[in-house]
This record gives structure tokens, C-alpha cells and sequence, in this order.
């Protein structure tokens, strides 16, 4: 069985920490001398660190080193039963009580919504091609359209993607009431109630419902920022579990930000094949790279139609046009069937309207815009963070995407936290509703999709320093 290179310090410290030998405060050893003591690499001895910290059991001090946690009750949590390869319930505790809510009479400055602000919604010209749609369509917009979607608009899709290495199968393709509902049909296709999948961990909250909606059991799989989806543990899961189907977001993982290289994205694909598991690939962000090269995806790796990937323009247009799709592999048979009963026909002036943009370059200048936008918020709200809040605080630096990961120090009340959230008038996502479990109580994630008003600049400020 695979082990993590880590496991060979990590389990010792964790042994010592727990039985008492290592007492609160306690400096650690430092890299060099874990390095020399067991013979590995620098980032294999600080992936076992971040491991030990996410546990609860350790804590970085910038220009010091690691110590054990102040905070000895939390050092006796079974902490290993939050990510282990063992299948259990999806029963989805509700911590949206966390969140800050919304005032009467006050407007909140919202870094919770994960959709573009509406002075960074390309406004002018969606509305000047639904026009030029609605002149041109007239009340053919007014019938049903084939209940895979527009012939024309599916063939601009494949062609896009092939510009990033992605071959879909256009007959394995269809146009879907927005992301989320891709992903039920991808899930309902593959599975029944009670089968085992795998997750990312943390995990959007919305992906959390509809597996709780399917019944299904789930095996929450580590992604980390530095290293995303942990490849080996997913291995290990499927050795002990007969699972059906891994939920991945390769590219630019949301709320960690997490990019897979495609050496990473091959393995996971292999450890998929040898098991026999269905790939479910959630490109939103992909179109979102701050710099470089649009990232490949899972799919473009894959000949075996194992890969079902799915995506929307809802985050890269505007929230409300609900249009997105899915490439169901070798599943489409069935996920024909489950479209077609959850309604045959999305709405004809969105595709009509996507597939205009996508016929010229209108759609690409965009995008090539609002990418660069996102970099700049990200930059601007890692500094802010950086500034104002606690000295501890960790910060995950995105790549692309729209979102910045944000860790609390071990003492944070995180009640206390929110509460001051609630008065100051600024909204976070807690870390407690991307996880089945208590993970990432300390987390909380920060969209970057809107400008940086004054308004909500000070609200940044004012959030870290009442927490000094």
C-alpha cells in the first residue's frame, strides 16, 4: 500500500504531541535537521508540516519555525478520521449560520458570492447581442430547441475547446441549465443511492448539496494549495472502496485556487483507468489563468471516455445567464435520459446569444479582460490581507480563478470573528461549509470577482483589525 514520504517524521511528532512528550509551545525541528535525520526533499518534509498544521497540532511562526499548537484540547482530537479512505453518510451539518447576515437598511460589502460584480459583467455587450438575437430570431426564440442543445452552438464549443487541446465528441455533448445541474446529470448518470465517490476537500458548498440530494457516500480527498488534489490518497481510497466517480476542479480549484500540472492530471487519469472510476472534471475557471497558457484539461488526456467535463458561462459572463454544459463520455445514453426529464429545453436566447459571442472574438476579448482584472484583485486582497490581518494568518496566492484561501491563527475565535463581520457589514464563506466534517473551521474564502470600492477596501481592514 502507498504511503505518504511525509508519514516517516510526521507520525512520530503527531505520537509525541499527543502522548505528551512534546508540550504546548514546544519548538519542532526545523527542515535542515529533518532533512538530514531522514534523507528528503525540503517540500516532501513542509507538505508533512502543512499536513500536522491543517491537523490542528502545529503552528508556523514566520522566521522562527514550526511549535506545537497552544491550543492542547484541540491536540487530542482524532484528527485522521477528517480525511481518511473509509466511506461514511453525506449528512450535511448546515454552518451557514456563520456567515454574516444581511441587515435591514445596510448594504454589505459581499466577498461571499462567487459570481462576477456587476461592473465587471460585460453588460453592453450581452445586452447588444441578445438584441441583435432577438431582431434576427424573431418567435423562432419562442419553440423548442433540440433538447441537447443548439447544433450550431454545440459545434462552437468543440471548437473552442480544441484550441486548448480538448477533443469533445459532439455527440457526446450537451447544453445544460448552468454548471450545477451538469454535474447532477454527470452524478446521476454514473451513479445510484448509496454508491462511493470522491471529493475534494475542501469542497464547494453547492457540490455538497446535490451529493447529499443523490444519497450518496463520499471520501473527502486532501486538496491543498501548493500540491491540489492528493493523487496518492485517492489511490489509497480506491484500493479500500468500490468507488464510482472522483468530482476534480483541476484548474484553478475554488476555494483553494489549486492548479494540477498535467504531469498530475496523467496520474490521476491512470489511478482512474486502473479502478475502473468516472472523472468528473469541473472546468468553470479554466478560461481564468492570470498569465501564460489556458491549462489543459483532464479530458484532453483521455481516450477512453471515462472523462465527463462539464462547464458554464456563468462566471465568466454574467450569473444570471444560466447556460453551461456537459461532454458525458461514454454516459451520454444515459445522461440524455436524465436531461431530458429535468426539462428538454434550455433557454433559446442564451444559446443563441453564447453562440454569437463564440461565433467572433467578442467572447475572447472579454475574457482576456476580465482574467487580467482577477489578477489585480487577487494581488490587491493578498496585500490587504497581508496588512490588516493577524501576523499568522496564511494565504493561499491563486494562479487564476476567483478566489483567495485564507487561514486564521489556531486562537481565533472564529465565532467572534463573524460576529464582528456582521457588525463592521462585510461577508466571508466560512471554511465549515466547504467540508462534510470540522476541516476547515479556521478557513474562510475571499471572492475577488468585484472591484475594490473604498467601501469595501475599509471593510477588509476593519475585519483583520479587530482581530488583533
Amino acid at each position: 500500500m502507498t504511503t505518504y514520504k511525509f508519514e516517516a517524521f510526521t507520525t512520530i511528532i503527531e505520537k509525541n504531541i499527543r502522548s505528551g512528550i512534546f508540550k504546548p509551545g514546544q519548538k519542532l525541528p526545523s527542515v535542515r535537521e529533518i532533512k538530514e535525520q531522514y534523507q528528503i526533499s525540503i517540500s516532501t518534509i513542509q507538505n508533512g508540516y502543512e499536513h500536522l498544521i491543517i491537523s490542528g497540532l502545529v503552528e508556523s511562526v514566520p522566521k522562527s519555525g514550526y511549535f506545537v499548537s497552544n491550543q492542547p484540547e484541540r491536540a487530542h482530537e482524532p484528527v485522521k478520521t477528517k480525511h481518511r479512505p473509509i466511506a461514511r453518510d453525506a449528512t450535511f451539518k448546515n454552518n451557514l449560520a456563520l456567515t454574516t447576515s444581511l441587515m435591514m437598511g445596510r448594504k454589505i460589502s459581499e466577498f461571499n458570492v462567487a459570481a462576477p460584480g456587476d461592473l465587471l459583467i460585460p453588460q453592453k455587450l450581452l445586452l447588444r447581442t441578445m438584441q441583435q438575437v432577438i431582431r434576427e430570431k424573431g418567435t423562432g426564440l419562442l419553440r423548442y430547441y433540440p433538447s441537447n442543445g443548439s447544433h450550431e452552438l454545440r459545434e462552437n464549443i468543440v471548437k473552442r475547446a480544441a484550441t486548448y487541446q480538448t477533443i469533445i465528441n459532439p455527440d457526446e455533448l450537451m447544453i445544460t441549465d448552468g454548471a450545477l445541474q451538469a454535474l447532477y446529470i454527470a452524478l446521476a448518470a454514473i451513479c445510484n443511492t448509496g454508491d462511493v465517490i470522491a471529493v475534494e476537500s475542501p469542497c464547494v458548498f453547492s457540490v455538497l448539496e446535490v451529493i447529499r440530494v443523490l444519497k450518496l457516500k463520499v471520501i473527502e480527498i486532501p486538496t491543498r494549495p501548493a500540491t491540489g488534489f492528493d493523487i496518492d490518497f485517492f489511490r489509497k481510497a480506491c484500493q479500500k472502496n468500490a468507488v464510482k466517480a472522483a468530482i476534480v476542479t483541476p484548474n484553478f480549484h475554488n476555494p483553494t485556487g489549486a492548479i494540477l500540472t498535467d504531469e498530475q492530471k496523467k496520474m490521476l487519469l491512470s489511478v482512474a483507468h486502473q479502478y475502473d472510476v468516472a472523472i468528473i472534471e469541473n472546468d468553470i475557471y479554466g478560461d481564468l489563468y492570470f498569465q501564460g497558457h489556458r491549462p489543459a484539461t483532464i479530458k484532453s488526456f483521455d481516450d477512453s471516455g471515462l472523462v465527463l467535463t462539464y462547464s458554464s458561462y456563468a462566471k465568466t459572463l454574467a450569473p444570471g445567464i444560466r447556460l453551461g454544459w456537459l461532454s458525458a463520455g461514454k454516459f451520454m445514453e444515459r445522461a440524455e435520459q436524465i436531461k431530458f426529464a429535468l426539462g428538454s429545453t434550455i433557454s433559446p436566447l442564451y444559446q443563441e446569444t453564447i453562440n454569437r459571442l463564440l461565433s467572433g472574438s467578442s467572447y475572447d476579448r472579454h475574457v482576456r479582460a476580465f482574467r487580467m482584472q482577477l489578477a489585480k484583485n487577487a494581488y490587491f486582497a493578498i496585500n490587504l490581507i497581508t496588512t490588516y490581518f493577524p501576523k499568522n494568518t496564511s494565504i493561499a496566492t491563486p494562479s487564476g480563478g476567483y478566489n483567495i484561501w485564507v487561514r486564521l491563527p489556531n486562537d481565533t475565535d472564529m465565532i467572534h470573528f463573524y460576529n464582528q463581520c456582521e457588525k463592521i457589514g462585510v461577508r466571508f464563506t466560512p471554511g465549515s461549509t466547504f467540508s462534510f466534517s470540522d476541516t476547515f473551521e479556521k478557513y474562510f474564502r475571499v471572492v475577488i470577482a468585484d472591484t475594490f470600492s473604498p467601501k469595501r477596501i475599509e471593510a477588509i481592514k476593519l475585519a483583520g483589525q479587530r482581530l488583533r
